[in-house]
């Protein structure tokens, strides 16, 4: 049986997680209530409901549903959509999936009928889609983030599917069922799935036979994975060896994917490390493409010798908050025309190589200072270095 469709919801009410979007008086559902939802992209991670919520709210909004992918999407499919309602008294909802992978072409032509509201588009990605839409699209349509699906949600949904079939699982079984499937609903009702395809009594044995590792989660408590790994950053933040090297392993004994564990130390190798240590960069982005391919049990070795070089390497967050900085003030309003030295036209502009490597001149219309490097490691010398060159 297809637990996902079974327990697909059919209204805000039934949905499970997402309660900022779905919650009477939220936003995004006020909008659909009111009919004056805007075109929108939904990103997050997963099995967490961003196909569902645009089933909800073209049943909602009473709109023809069409589900595209953007991976297959062919213009002339769109094409032919925009035909038949192009004088039609009820306009469809069209809902593309990995609205990332759009091309320039394909954004191109929800243009026109995105400026002329013909049409509802609602993309959806696992990831941010903004840094891939053109400023066109961005500026006609609002952006939702959806997260995990709580402990408190996932067993709620658990619960739904085992009280529907009269299912027999006992206290351990459904903790891995819950805590195995990192926030993702889908994957916790697919693992169901297969494991009454093989017997009616689900135990953690026929569950582990078929998901032996969970899915990014730390631990079969709620919360721990999430405490977990906040413990492991900060304590190479702390530049402590041995908690950090503990808090790894407990995330592998967990059960934690190595690639996750790997993206959130190159994050780190940055934000915390930066440019005292260029280095930390290099090595964490060789670690996670090791531990891609190679996998258990020999990536713990990798991780280990990440996570120890992290703690050994010194602290600076000068760019993590140098960029905070920036993004700010152009969220702010500093909004600078760009000096026709630096434009492409290169009007009077000055090539530092004619100069011995560095010319004075102007980047900026007026001054601006974000950058504040550290006297640590290697930023010291870039610090002493710029400060050389101003001289």
């Amino acid at each position: 049986m297809d637990f996902t469709y079974l327990l697909r919801p059919a209204s805000f009410d039934d949905m499970v997680g997402q309660e900022h979007l779905t919650q009477v008086g939220a936003p995004l559902r006020t909008l659909c209530e009111k009919s004056a939802l805007g075109h929108s992209f939904f990103y997050g991670p997963a099995g967490v409901g961003k196909t569902s919520l645009a089933r909800i709210i073209a049943t909602t909004l009473d709109m023809p549903f069409y589900e595209m992918n953007a991976t297959s999407l062919k213009i002339e499919e769109l094409r032919k959509i925009f035909k038949e309602y192009a004088n039609a008294l009820q306009k469809p909802l069209i809902f593309i999936d990995e609205v990332h992978r759009l091309s320039k072409n394909q954004q191109e032509v929800l243009l026109p009928v995105m400026e002329n509201n013909s049409v509802l588009i609602i993309g959806a990605s696992t990831e941010n889609p903004f840094f891939s839409l053109t400023s066109a699209i961005r500026s006609r349509s609002m952006l939702f983030e959806l997260g995990p699906i709580s402990h408190t949600g996932l067993e709620k949904l658990l619960n739904k599917a085992i009280n529907r079939e009269k299912l027999t699982l006992d206290k351990d079984a459904k903790e891995y069922l819950i805590a195995s499937s990192g926030g993702d609903a889908r994957a916790m009702l697919k693992l169901l799935e297969f494991a009454t395809a093989i017997s009616t009594e689900v135990t953690l044995d026929l569950l582990k036979s078929l998901r032996p590792n969970a899915l990014q989660a730390g631990s079969s408590e709620a919360g721990v994975h999430y405490d977990l790994a906040s413990a492991l950053i900060k304590s190479i933040r702390g530049s402590d060896t041995d908690a950090a090297i503990y808090y790894l392993a407990r995330l592998i004994d967990g059960g934690e994917s190595a690639d996750f564990i790997a993206r959130r130390l190159v994050i780190l190798a940055s934000e915390d490390v930066g440019n005292a240590n260029p280095q930390a960069l290099t090595l964490t982005t060789s670690t996670l493409t090791s531990v891609k391919q190679i996998g258990y049990p020999e990536a713990r070795i990798i991780l280990a010798q990440a996570v120890i070089y992290l703690c050994a390497s010194p602290k600076s967050n000068s760019a993590y908050l140098a960029i905070n900085k920036a993004l700010q003030a152009v969220k702010d309003g500093a909004i600078l025309k760009i000096p026709k030295n630096i434009r492409q036209q290169n009007e009077g502009y000055l090539y530092p190589h004619d100069f011995g490597g560095y010319v004075k001149q102007n980047y900026l219309t007026k001054p601006l200072h974000f950058v504040d490097l550290k006297e640590i490691g290697y930023e010291k010398k870039m610090k002493d270095w710029l400060a050389f060159l101003v001289k």
